[in-house]
Protein backbone atom coordinates (compact mmCIF):
# COMPACT_ATOMS: atom_id res chain seq x y z
CA UNK A 1 0.00 0.00 0.00
CA UNK A 2 3.42 2.46 0.08
CA UNK A 3 2.39 5.73 -2.07
CA UNK A 4 4.78 6.98 -4.32
CA UNK A 5 4.46 10.95 -2.95
CA UNK A 6 3.51 12.98 -5.87
CA UNK A 7 -20.28 13.87 -5.09
CA UNK A 8 -22.42 11.55 -3.19
CA UNK A 9 -26.03 10.58 -3.86
CA UNK A 10 -27.73 9.66 -0.79
CA UNK A 11 -31.09 7.97 -0.33
CA UNK A 12 -32.80 6.10 2.75
CA UNK A 13 -33.79 2.70 2.42
CA UNK A 14 -37.62 3.69 2.94
CA UNK A 15 -38.71 1.90 0.16
CA UNK A 16 -37.18 -1.46 1.68
CA UNK A 17 -38.12 -1.26 5.06
CA UNK A 18 -41.74 -0.56 3.82
CA UNK A 19 -42.01 -3.88 1.84
CA UNK A 20 -44.00 -6.82 3.04
CA UNK A 21 -42.82 -8.74 5.56
CA UNK A 22 -41.25 -12.33 3.98
CA UNK A 23 -43.21 -15.12 5.28
CA UNK A 24 -40.56 -17.37 7.97
CA UNK A 25 -38.71 -19.86 6.63
CA UNK A 26 -37.02 -23.16 8.34
CA UNK A 27 -33.60 -21.15 7.37
CA UNK A 28 -34.74 -17.83 8.87
CA UNK A 29 -36.86 -19.47 11.69
CA UNK A 30 -32.96 -21.28 12.88
CA UNK A 31 -31.01 -17.74 12.57
CA UNK A 32 -29.74 -17.61 16.02
CA UNK A 33 -30.12 -14.74 17.43
CA UNK A 34 -27.88 -11.30 17.23
CA UNK A 35 -24.10 -12.58 18.75
CA UNK A 36 -22.18 -10.53 21.14
CA UNK A 37 -20.96 -7.26 19.65
CA UNK A 38 -18.64 -6.23 22.89
CA UNK A 39 -15.77 -4.84 20.99
CA UNK A 40 -13.85 -1.86 21.79
CA UNK A 41 -11.29 0.44 20.89
CA UNK A 42 -8.46 1.89 23.31
CA UNK A 43 -6.78 4.87 21.89
CA UNK A 44 -3.48 5.94 23.49
CA UNK A 45 -1.74 8.85 22.66
CA UNK A 46 2.18 8.38 21.44
CA UNK A 47 5.22 10.13 23.34
CA UNK A 48 8.80 10.91 22.91
CA UNK A 49 11.14 8.08 23.44
CA UNK A 50 13.72 8.88 25.71
CA UNK A 51 17.03 8.21 23.49
CA UNK A 52 15.28 8.09 19.95
CA UNK A 53 15.34 11.74 19.79
CA UNK A 54 16.80 13.77 17.08
CA UNK A 55 19.63 15.57 17.88
CA UNK A 56 20.45 19.10 16.49
CA UNK A 57 16.62 20.05 16.42
CA UNK A 58 15.86 17.66 14.11
CA UNK A 59 12.52 15.73 13.99
CA UNK A 60 12.20 12.85 16.97
CA UNK A 61 10.69 9.44 17.54
CA UNK A 62 7.38 9.13 19.09
CA UNK A 63 6.09 5.44 20.91
CA UNK A 64 4.88 4.22 24.00
CA UNK A 65 6.89 1.82 26.01
CA UNK A 66 5.89 -1.89 26.63
CA UNK A 67 3.03 -1.62 28.82
CA UNK A 68 -0.08 -3.94 29.56
CA UNK A 69 -3.17 -3.19 28.41
CA UNK A 70 -7.12 -4.46 27.69
CA UNK A 71 -7.25 -7.54 25.32
CA UNK A 72 -6.76 -6.31 21.55
CA UNK A 73 -6.54 -8.10 18.36
CA UNK A 74 -5.49 -5.13 15.75
CA UNK A 75 -3.28 -2.38 15.82
CA UNK A 76 -3.11 1.04 14.12
CA UNK A 77 -1.36 4.58 14.20
CA UNK A 78 -3.71 7.65 13.65
CA UNK A 79 -3.34 11.33 13.99
CA UNK A 80 -5.33 14.47 13.98
CA UNK A 81 -4.85 16.09 10.27
CA UNK A 82 -6.07 14.19 7.45
CA UNK A 83 -4.60 15.73 4.97
CA UNK A 84 -0.75 15.20 6.21
CA UNK A 85 1.11 11.83 5.40
CA UNK A 86 3.38 10.07 7.91
CA UNK A 87 6.83 9.98 6.42
CA UNK A 88 8.47 7.55 8.53
CA UNK A 89 8.24 3.88 9.84
CA UNK A 90 5.79 2.21 12.56
CA UNK A 91 6.75 -1.02 14.42
CA UNK A 92 4.71 -2.58 17.41
CA UNK A 93 5.26 -5.76 19.10
CA UNK A 94 2.59 -7.53 21.33
CA UNK A 95 2.42 -9.93 24.06
CA UNK A 96 -0.14 -12.88 23.43
CA UNK A 97 -2.79 -12.97 26.28
CA UNK A 98 -2.00 -14.43 28.94
CA UNK A 99 1.21 -15.44 28.55
CA UNK A 100 4.89 -13.52 28.71
CA UNK A 101 6.14 -14.18 25.05
CA UNK A 102 6.38 -11.00 23.17
CA UNK A 103 6.48 -10.97 18.92
CA UNK A 104 9.27 -9.59 17.33
CA UNK A 105 9.10 -6.50 16.15
CA UNK A 106 6.48 -6.04 13.25
CA UNK A 107 6.09 -3.20 10.53
CA UNK A 108 3.04 -1.27 10.18
CA UNK A 109 2.18 -0.19 6.52
CA UNK A 110 2.33 3.61 6.81
CA UNK A 111 0.98 4.92 3.23
CA UNK A 112 -2.76 4.70 3.60
CA UNK A 113 -3.68 8.21 2.31
CA UNK A 114 -5.37 6.71 -0.53
CA UNK A 115 -7.87 5.20 1.37
CA UNK A 116 -10.32 7.75 2.28
CA UNK A 117 -13.40 9.47 1.40
CA UNK A 118 -13.00 11.42 -1.87
CA UNK A 119 -11.58 15.06 -1.28
CA UNK A 120 -15.19 17.62 -1.30
CA UNK A 121 -17.32 14.62 -0.51
CA UNK A 122 -19.53 15.19 2.71
CA UNK A 123 -17.73 12.13 4.64
CA UNK A 124 -14.94 13.86 4.07
CA UNK A 125 -15.83 17.74 5.34
CA UNK A 126 -17.67 16.05 8.22
CA UNK A 127 -14.91 16.93 10.47
CA UNK A 128 -14.31 13.61 11.76
CA UNK A 129 -11.94 11.89 9.24
CA UNK A 130 -7.95 11.70 10.41
CA UNK A 131 -5.20 10.48 9.08
CA UNK A 132 -4.26 6.59 9.29
CA UNK A 133 -1.98 3.76 9.06
CA UNK A 134 -3.34 0.57 7.80
CA UNK A 135 -4.30 -1.71 10.87
CA UNK A 136 -2.46 -4.88 11.69
CA UNK A 137 -3.74 -7.92 12.49
CA UNK A 138 -1.34 -9.46 15.61
CA UNK A 139 -4.23 -11.67 17.06
CA UNK A 140 -5.51 -12.08 20.95
CA UNK A 141 -2.71 -9.74 23.18
CA UNK A 142 -2.25 -7.65 26.18
CA UNK A 143 0.23 -6.06 25.62
CA UNK A 144 2.24 -3.81 23.35
CA UNK A 145 5.17 -1.84 22.99
CA UNK A 146 5.44 1.03 19.69
CA UNK A 147 7.83 3.32 17.90
CA UNK A 148 7.29 5.72 15.57
CA UNK A 149 10.85 6.74 13.37
CA UNK A 150 10.40 9.80 11.13
CA UNK A 151 12.18 9.07 7.75
CA UNK A 152 13.68 11.78 5.31
CA UNK A 153 12.32 10.84 1.31
CA UNK A 154 14.19 8.52 -0.68
CA UNK A 155 17.57 10.00 -1.38
CA UNK A 156 17.39 13.19 0.80
CA UNK A 157 19.76 13.67 3.92
CA UNK A 158 18.50 12.20 7.18
CA UNK A 159 18.35 15.56 8.90
CA UNK A 160 15.81 16.42 6.35
CA UNK A 161 13.31 14.21 7.64
CA UNK A 162 9.76 16.12 8.22
CA UNK A 163 7.99 16.12 11.42
CA UNK A 164 5.97 13.50 12.52
CA UNK A 165 2.29 14.10 12.40
CA UNK A 166 0.28 16.20 15.09
CA UNK A 167 -1.73 13.88 17.76
CA UNK A 168 -0.48 10.33 17.32
CA UNK A 169 -1.96 7.95 18.79
CA UNK A 170 -1.86 4.08 18.74
CA UNK A 171 -5.35 2.49 18.37
CA UNK A 172 -5.68 -1.50 19.76
CA UNK A 173 -8.75 -2.58 18.62
CA UNK A 174 -10.85 -5.14 20.58
CA UNK A 175 -13.02 -7.29 17.64
CA UNK A 176 -15.26 -8.41 20.21
CA UNK A 177 -16.87 -12.07 20.61
CA UNK A 178 -17.87 -13.05 17.20
CA UNK A 179 -19.65 -15.76 15.51
CA UNK A 180 -18.04 -18.31 13.36
CA UNK A 181 -17.32 -17.62 10.06
CA UNK A 182 -20.45 -19.05 7.73
CA UNK A 183 -20.08 -21.54 6.01
CA UNK A 184 -22.40 -23.29 2.98
CA UNK A 185 -24.65 -25.70 4.22
CA UNK A 186 -23.70 -29.29 3.00
CA UNK A 187 -25.45 -30.25 0.09
CA UNK A 188 -28.37 -32.50 0.18
CA UNK A 189 -29.05 -35.73 -1.05
CA UNK A 190 -30.05 -35.14 -5.21
CA UNK A 191 -27.92 -31.75 -5.60
CA UNK A 192 -24.93 -30.97 -7.25
CA UNK A 193 -21.59 -30.90 -5.21
CA UNK A 194 -19.62 -28.00 -5.06
CA UNK A 195 -16.01 -28.51 -7.69
CA UNK A 196 -13.06 -26.50 -8.42
CA UNK A 197 -13.75 -23.84 -11.21
CA UNK A 198 -10.09 -25.00 -13.41
CA UNK A 199 -9.31 -22.93 -17.01
CA UNK A 200 -11.10 -24.04 -19.71
CA UNK A 201 -13.95 -25.83 -17.44
CA UNK A 202 -17.48 -25.03 -19.58
CA UNK A 203 -19.69 -23.27 -18.09
CA UNK A 204 -23.80 -23.57 -17.56
CA UNK A 205 -25.18 -23.63 -21.25
CA UNK A 206 -22.05 -25.19 -22.65
CA UNK A 207 -21.02 -28.90 -23.49
CA UNK A 208 -21.61 -31.41 -21.18
CA UNK A 209 -22.07 -29.25 -18.24
CA UNK A 210 -25.40 -27.94 -20.03
CA UNK A 211 -27.55 -29.98 -18.25
CA UNK A 212 -30.76 -28.59 -15.85
CA UNK A 213 -30.33 -28.28 -12.50
CA UNK A 214 -26.23 -28.13 -13.20
CA UNK A 215 -24.94 -25.11 -11.30
CA UNK A 216 -21.95 -23.24 -12.08
CA UNK A 217 -18.50 -24.78 -10.73
CA UNK A 218 -17.94 -24.06 -7.23
CA UNK A 219 -21.22 -22.43 -6.67
CA UNK A 220 -23.73 -25.73 -5.37
CA UNK A 221 -27.29 -25.29 -5.95
CA UNK A 222 -28.92 -24.44 -2.79
CA UNK A 223 -31.12 -27.38 -1.14
CA UNK A 224 -33.82 -24.84 -0.37
CA UNK A 225 -33.21 -21.53 -2.74
CA UNK A 226 -35.44 -18.76 -1.92
CA UNK A 227 -38.78 -18.99 -4.02
CA UNK A 228 -39.42 -15.75 -6.41
CA UNK A 229 -36.62 -14.11 -5.06
CA UNK A 230 -37.32 -10.26 -6.75
CA UNK A 231 -34.72 -8.77 -9.04
CA UNK A 232 -31.74 -7.52 -7.45
CA UNK A 233 -31.84 -3.76 -7.25
CA UNK A 234 -34.50 -1.27 -7.66
CA UNK A 235 -36.02 -3.70 -10.66
CA UNK A 236 -39.30 -3.88 -11.09
CA UNK A 237 -41.50 -5.05 -14.02
CA UNK A 238 -40.80 -2.54 -17.20
CA UNK A 239 -37.86 -0.89 -14.93
CA UNK A 240 -34.90 -3.74 -16.01
CA UNK A 241 -31.35 -3.13 -14.82
CA UNK A 242 -29.06 -0.95 -15.09
CA UNK A 243 -27.50 -0.85 -18.59
CA UNK A 244 -29.47 -4.10 -19.74
CA UNK A 245 -32.53 -2.70 -20.97
CA UNK A 246 -34.31 -3.40 -23.81
CA UNK A 247 -35.29 -0.63 -26.68
CA UNK A 248 -38.23 0.90 -25.40
CA UNK A 249 -37.52 -0.06 -21.54
CA UNK A 250 -36.67 3.30 -19.36
CA UNK A 251 -33.54 3.05 -17.44
CA UNK A 252 -34.46 2.98 -13.42
CA UNK A 253 -34.68 6.29 -12.40
CA UNK A 254 -31.36 7.66 -10.97
CA UNK A 255 -31.77 9.65 -7.09
CA UNK A 256 -30.25 13.36 -7.72
CA UNK A 257 -26.94 14.69 -6.58
CA UNK A 258 -27.03 16.17 -2.53
CA UNK A 259 -30.42 13.84 -1.76
CA UNK A 260 -29.80 12.65 1.77
CA UNK A 261 -32.37 11.50 4.17
CA UNK A 262 -32.52 9.99 7.39
CA UNK A 263 -33.88 6.30 7.95
CA UNK A 264 -37.17 6.20 9.14
CA UNK A 265 -37.54 4.74 12.66
CA UNK A 266 -40.17 2.13 11.48
CA UNK A 267 -38.98 -1.54 12.56
CA UNK A 268 -40.33 -4.07 10.00
CA UNK A 269 -42.28 -7.39 10.80
CA UNK A 270 -41.20 -7.79 14.83
CA UNK A 271 -41.51 -11.54 14.67
CA UNK A 272 -38.74 -11.54 12.16
CA UNK A 273 -36.95 -8.50 13.51
CA UNK A 274 -36.85 -10.29 17.70
CA UNK A 275 -33.44 -10.66 17.66
CA UNK A 276 -32.04 -7.38 15.78
CA UNK A 277 -31.21 -4.05 16.64
CA UNK A 278 -33.13 -1.02 14.53
CA UNK A 279 -29.58 -0.29 12.93
CA UNK A 280 -29.85 -4.23 12.07
CA UNK A 281 -32.84 -4.47 10.65
CA UNK A 282 -32.37 -1.30 8.38
CA UNK A 283 -29.00 -2.71 7.43
CA UNK A 284 -30.83 -6.19 6.38
CA UNK A 285 -34.17 -4.69 5.02
CA UNK A 286 -31.76 -3.27 1.92
CA UNK A 287 -30.97 -7.34 1.06
CA UNK A 288 -34.78 -8.35 1.51
CA UNK A 289 -34.96 -9.13 -2.06
CA UNK A 290 -32.22 -11.31 -2.09
CA UNK A 291 -32.70 -13.27 1.57
CA UNK A 292 -35.17 -13.33 4.53
CA UNK A 293 -34.78 -9.98 6.95
CA UNK A 294 -32.27 -10.94 9.50
CA UNK A 295 -29.98 -13.70 7.22
CA UNK A 296 -26.96 -14.42 8.01
CA UNK A 297 -25.87 -15.84 4.35
CA UNK A 298 -27.28 -14.84 1.07
CA UNK A 299 -27.24 -17.96 -0.92
CA UNK A 300 -25.58 -18.66 -4.03
CA UNK A 301 -27.95 -19.04 -7.35
CA UNK A 302 -26.58 -20.68 -10.73
CA UNK A 303 -26.69 -19.04 -13.92
CA UNK A 304 -29.67 -20.34 -15.10
CA UNK A 305 -31.53 -19.11 -11.60
CA UNK A 306 -29.84 -15.55 -11.90
CA UNK A 307 -30.81 -15.14 -15.68
CA UNK A 308 -34.42 -16.70 -14.99
CA UNK A 309 -35.15 -14.23 -12.64
CA UNK A 310 -34.24 -11.47 -14.59
CA UNK A 311 -35.99 -12.54 -17.52
CA UNK A 312 -39.88 -11.47 -16.51
CA UNK A 313 -38.14 -7.82 -16.28
CA UNK A 314 -37.88 -7.09 -19.66
CA UNK A 315 -33.78 -8.28 -19.69
CA UNK A 316 -32.82 -10.06 -22.81
CA UNK A 317 -30.01 -12.86 -22.04
CA UNK A 318 -28.30 -10.34 -19.52
CA UNK A 319 -24.46 -11.43 -19.26
CA UNK A 320 -24.45 -11.22 -15.75
CA UNK A 321 -22.60 -14.14 -13.38
CA UNK A 322 -24.19 -16.25 -11.12
CA UNK A 323 -25.29 -15.17 -7.63
CA UNK A 324 -22.01 -15.77 -5.64
CA UNK A 325 -22.93 -16.87 -1.57
CA UNK A 326 -22.47 -13.62 0.34
CA UNK A 327 -22.18 -13.33 4.19
CA UNK A 328 -24.43 -10.32 5.21
CA UNK A 329 -23.30 -7.67 7.94
CA UNK A 330 -25.01 -9.48 10.71
CA UNK A 331 -23.62 -13.01 9.53
CA UNK A 332 -19.98 -11.10 10.42
CA UNK A 333 -21.42 -9.85 13.27
CA UNK A 334 -21.08 -5.86 12.34
CA UNK A 335 -22.11 -3.51 15.29
CA UNK A 336 -24.69 -1.48 13.21
CA UNK A 337 -25.03 1.20 15.99
CA UNK A 338 -21.02 2.48 15.36
CA UNK A 339 -22.04 3.69 11.72
CA UNK A 340 -23.38 6.59 10.53
CA UNK A 341 -27.52 5.93 10.04
CA UNK A 342 -28.04 6.98 6.66
CA UNK A 343 -26.86 5.11 3.58
CA UNK A 344 -25.22 7.11 0.40
CA UNK A 345 -25.59 5.89 -2.90
CA UNK A 346 -23.32 7.01 -6.54
CA UNK A 347 -25.24 6.50 -9.57
CA UNK A 348 -23.62 3.35 -10.93
CA UNK A 349 -20.94 0.71 -10.80
CA UNK A 350 -18.50 1.42 -13.61
CA UNK A 351 -15.81 -0.65 -11.96
CA UNK A 352 -14.36 -2.52 -9.28
CA UNK A 353 -11.04 -1.53 -7.69
CA UNK A 354 -9.37 -4.53 -5.81
CA UNK A 355 -7.18 -3.76 -2.58
CA UNK A 356 -5.69 -5.80 -0.33
CA UNK A 357 -5.87 -4.49 3.57
CA UNK A 358 -2.46 -4.96 4.39
CA UNK A 359 -2.95 -6.15 7.52
CA UNK A 360 -0.59 -9.19 7.13
CA UNK A 361 -1.75 -12.91 7.05
CA UNK A 362 -1.57 -14.08 10.46
CA UNK A 363 -5.13 -15.16 10.49
CA UNK A 364 -7.11 -18.47 9.79
CA UNK A 365 -10.68 -18.32 7.28
CA UNK A 366 -12.40 -18.98 11.09
CA UNK A 367 -10.88 -15.85 12.05
CA UNK A 368 -12.14 -13.81 9.20
CA UNK A 369 -15.40 -12.48 10.23
CA UNK A 370 -12.99 -10.85 13.66
CA UNK A 371 -10.54 -9.22 11.02
CA UNK A 372 -13.28 -7.87 9.39
CA UNK A 373 -14.71 -6.60 12.24
CA UNK A 374 -11.86 -5.12 13.57
CA UNK A 375 -11.26 -3.48 10.51
CA UNK A 376 -14.67 -2.04 10.24
CA UNK A 377 -14.18 -0.80 14.28
CA UNK A 378 -10.97 0.81 13.06
CA UNK A 379 -12.20 2.39 10.12
CA UNK A 380 -15.39 3.86 12.04
CA UNK A 381 -14.26 4.76 15.23
CA UNK A 382 -10.28 5.35 14.42
CA UNK A 383 -10.57 6.59 11.37
CA UNK A 384 -13.24 8.63 11.75
CA UNK A 385 -15.05 7.06 8.61
CA UNK A 386 -18.80 6.45 8.45
CA UNK A 387 -18.59 3.24 7.87
CA UNK A 388 -16.15 0.41 6.45
CA UNK A 389 -14.51 1.79 3.28
CA UNK A 390 -15.20 -1.33 1.27
CA UNK A 391 -17.85 -2.27 -0.56
CA UNK A 392 -16.87 -6.19 -0.34
CA UNK A 393 -14.34 -8.20 1.25
CA UNK A 394 -12.48 -11.57 0.66
CA UNK A 395 -10.93 -14.21 2.70
CA UNK A 396 -8.47 -16.71 1.84
CA UNK A 397 -10.83 -19.47 1.78
CA UNK A 398 -12.98 -17.19 -1.19
CA UNK A 399 -15.73 -16.61 1.43
CA UNK A 400 -17.03 -13.26 0.54
CA UNK A 401 -18.28 -10.48 2.55
CA UNK A 402 -21.03 -7.90 2.26
CA UNK A 403 -18.76 -4.60 3.59
CA UNK A 404 -20.45 -1.01 3.71
CA UNK A 405 -23.36 -0.98 4.01
CA UNK A 406 -26.54 -0.39 1.87
CA UNK A 407 -27.29 -3.05 0.04
CA UNK A 408 -24.80 -5.58 -2.11
CA UNK A 409 -26.84 -5.17 -5.41
CA UNK A 410 -26.48 -1.26 -5.06
CA UNK A 411 -24.43 1.42 -5.82
CA UNK A 412 -23.08 1.70 -2.63
CA UNK A 413 -20.89 5.14 -1.98
CA UNK A 414 -17.83 3.47 -0.25
CA UNK A 415 -14.39 5.06 0.70
CA UNK A 416 -11.35 2.64 -0.77
CA UNK A 417 -10.23 4.79 -3.66
CA UNK A 418 -9.04 8.43 -3.05
CA UNK A 419 -10.23 9.66 -6.00
CA UNK A 420 -12.33 7.54 -7.53
CA UNK A 421 -15.16 6.55 -5.41
CA UNK A 422 -18.07 7.41 -7.44
CA UNK A 423 -19.36 5.45 -9.59
CA UNK A 424 -17.61 2.06 -8.37
CA UNK A 425 -17.05 -0.33 -5.99
CA UNK A 426 -14.05 -1.62 -3.45
CA UNK A 427 -13.21 -5.05 -3.20
CA UNK A 428 -10.25 -5.93 -0.26
CA UNK A 429 -8.88 -9.33 0.03
CA UNK A 430 -8.14 -9.74 3.56
CA UNK A 431 -4.26 -9.97 4.43
CA UNK A 432 -1.24 -8.48 2.61
CA UNK A 433 0.10 -9.93 -1.24
CA UNK A 434 2.78 -7.50 -1.94
CA UNK A 435 5.21 -10.85 -1.85
CA UNK A 436 3.00 -13.43 -1.11
CA UNK A 437 0.63 -14.90 -3.66
CA UNK A 438 -3.19 -14.74 -2.96
CA UNK A 439 -4.67 -17.99 -2.92
CA UNK A 440 -6.39 -18.99 -6.11
CA UNK A 441 -10.23 -19.71 -3.57
CA UNK A 442 -9.57 -15.65 -3.12
CA UNK A 443 -9.11 -14.90 -6.82
CA UNK A 444 -11.70 -16.90 -8.28
CA UNK A 445 -14.12 -15.58 -5.70
CA UNK A 446 -13.01 -11.68 -6.93
CA UNK A 447 -14.23 -13.02 -10.71
CA UNK A 448 -17.75 -14.57 -9.32
CA UNK A 449 -18.04 -11.19 -7.29
CA UNK A 450 -17.30 -8.96 -10.02
CA UNK A 451 -19.37 -11.39 -13.18
CA UNK A 452 -22.57 -10.72 -10.84
CA UNK A 453 -22.38 -7.46 -9.44
CA UNK A 454 -20.47 -5.71 -12.64
CA UNK A 455 -23.48 -7.71 -14.67
CA UNK A 456 -25.91 -5.76 -12.70
CA UNK A 457 -24.66 -2.57 -14.50
CA UNK A 458 -23.95 -4.09 -17.68
CA UNK A 459 -20.36 -3.59 -17.03
CA UNK A 460 -18.35 -6.06 -19.40
CA UNK A 461 -15.28 -7.51 -16.89
CA UNK A 462 -13.01 -7.16 -20.02
CA UNK A 463 -13.33 -3.54 -21.07
CA UNK A 464 -12.48 -0.15 -20.14
CA UNK A 465 -14.37 2.70 -18.59
CA UNK A 466 -14.10 6.69 -17.77
CA UNK A 467 -14.41 7.45 -14.26
CA UNK A 468 -13.88 11.41 -13.32
CA UNK A 469 -11.83 12.06 -10.96
CA UNK A 470 -12.11 13.93 -7.17
CA UNK A 471 -8.42 14.37 -6.87
CA UNK A 472 -5.49 11.90 -6.43
CA UNK A 473 -1.83 11.81 -7.00
CA UNK A 474 -1.89 10.17 -9.83
CA UNK A 475 -5.19 11.99 -11.85
CA UNK A 476 -5.51 15.29 -11.06
CA UNK A 477 -9.36 16.97 -10.19
CA UNK A 478 -11.69 16.48 -12.71
CA UNK A 479 -9.48 13.89 -15.03
CA UNK A 480 -11.35 12.07 -17.41
CA UNK A 481 -9.37 9.02 -16.49
CA UNK A 482 -9.33 5.80 -18.95
CA UNK A 483 -9.05 2.23 -16.74
CA UNK A 484 -9.81 -1.20 -16.46
CA UNK A 485 -13.53 -2.36 -15.46
CA UNK A 486 -11.47 -4.10 -13.26
CA UNK A 487 -8.54 -2.21 -11.97
CA UNK A 488 -6.25 -2.37 -9.21
CA UNK A 489 -6.14 -0.09 -6.27
CA UNK A 490 -2.77 1.20 -8.08
CA UNK A 491 -4.36 1.94 -11.34
CA UNK A 492 -6.36 4.99 -9.88
CA UNK A 493 -3.58 6.09 -6.94
CA UNK A 494 0.06 6.01 -7.02
CA UNK A 495 0.49 3.31 -4.35
CA UNK A 496 1.26 -0.43 -3.81
CA UNK A 497 -2.00 -1.44 -3.16
CA UNK A 498 -3.20 -4.09 -3.62
CA UNK A 499 0.29 -5.69 -3.74
CA UNK A 500 2.67 -7.01 -6.92
CA UNK A 501 0.85 -10.74 -6.11
CA UNK A 502 -2.36 -9.79 -6.01
CA UNK A 503 -2.72 -7.28 -9.02
CA UNK A 504 -0.90 -9.64 -11.45
CA UNK A 505 -3.68 -11.94 -10.98
CA UNK A 506 -5.94 -9.27 -12.09
CA UNK A 507 -5.94 -10.36 -16.07
CA UNK A 508 -6.63 -13.64 -15.04
CA UNK A 509 -10.08 -12.30 -12.91
CA UNK A 510 -11.31 -10.14 -16.14
CA UNK A 511 -10.94 -13.04 -17.97
CA UNK A 512 -12.46 -15.58 -16.04
CA UNK A 513 -15.13 -12.86 -14.83
CA UNK A 514 -16.38 -12.53 -18.59
CA UNK A 515 -16.57 -16.20 -19.28
CA UNK A 516 -18.74 -16.07 -15.76
CA UNK A 517 -20.99 -13.55 -17.48
CA UNK A 518 -21.19 -15.62 -21.00
CA UNK A 519 -19.23 -13.53 -22.79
Amino acid sequence: MRAFLASSIGVACAAALALPALAPTAAAAATPSAPDLHGSTQSLPLVPLPGLERAGGGAGAQGLPQRDVDPFSLVGVVWDDPDSELQGAVEVRTRATGSDDWSAWQDVETHNFEHAPDPGSPERAAGTVRGSTAPLWVGDSDGVEVRVRPEPAPGAARATAPPLPGGLRLELVDPGEVPETPQPEAPQPGTAQPVTLQPGTPLPGEGENAQPGNPLPGNPLPGNPLPGNPLPGNAQPGNPLPGNALPGNPQPETPQPGEVEELPDTVPEAALTASLTAESAAASAVNAELAPLGADMITPQTKAETVAEAAPYGVAKPYVGPRPGIVTRKGWGADESLREKQFVYTKSVKAAFVHHTASGNRFTCAQSASVLRSIYRYHVESSGWRDIGYNFAVDKCGNIYEGRAGGVAKAVLGAHTRGFNSNSMGIAVLGTYSSTTPPAAAVQAIAKLTAWKLGLFGMNPKSTTFLTSAGGNKFKLGTQAKLNVISGHRDGFATDCPGARLYGQLPAVRTLSAKLQGR
